[in-house]
């Protein structure tokens, strides 16, 4: 009997314990790497269907629903910027986000083709 209402005690706080974490995936801090669009697609419409402008501040996503918000953030630098996600990609493994060229020059420098950063989502559409 007493081992049961041992047993029952540790369940409640358990199953209690689990309800209070807010473990939501979208609300995870992510570190990855950020490139940004050439201008020859200015004008090219998007996955989303959005026209491209390089002077907006989007940018592709491989999983991301359409019209997320993001900050982002330059690991280097530190400085920040806000992104609407418009468009599918980078296809390429080791980064996570291509940034309108305003975008990435806001928090970085286009010179240096990529940056790493840590992104988060502050809106979901």
């Amino acid at each position: 009997m007493m081992k049961r209402g041992i047993l029952v005690i540790i369940m409640m706080i358990s199953t209690l314990g689990l309800l209070s974490f807010n473990n939501s995936a979208n609300d995870a801090k992510k570190t990855s790497f950020a490139s940004y669009y050439h201008d020859k697609f200015n004008g090219r419409k998007t996955a989303s269907g959005e026209v491209f402008s390089n002077a907006s501040f989007t940018a592709a996503n491989r999983t991301l629903p359409f019209g997320t918000k993001l900050k982002v953030t330059n690991l280097r630098t530190g400085k920040s910027v806000e992104v609407k996600i418009n468009d599918r990609g980078p296809f390429h493994s080791s980064r996570a986000l291509d940034l309108s060229k305003a975008a990435y020059k806001t928090i970085g420098d286009p010179n240096i083709g990529t940056m790493p950063i840590e992104y988060e989502i502050i809106e979901n559409d």
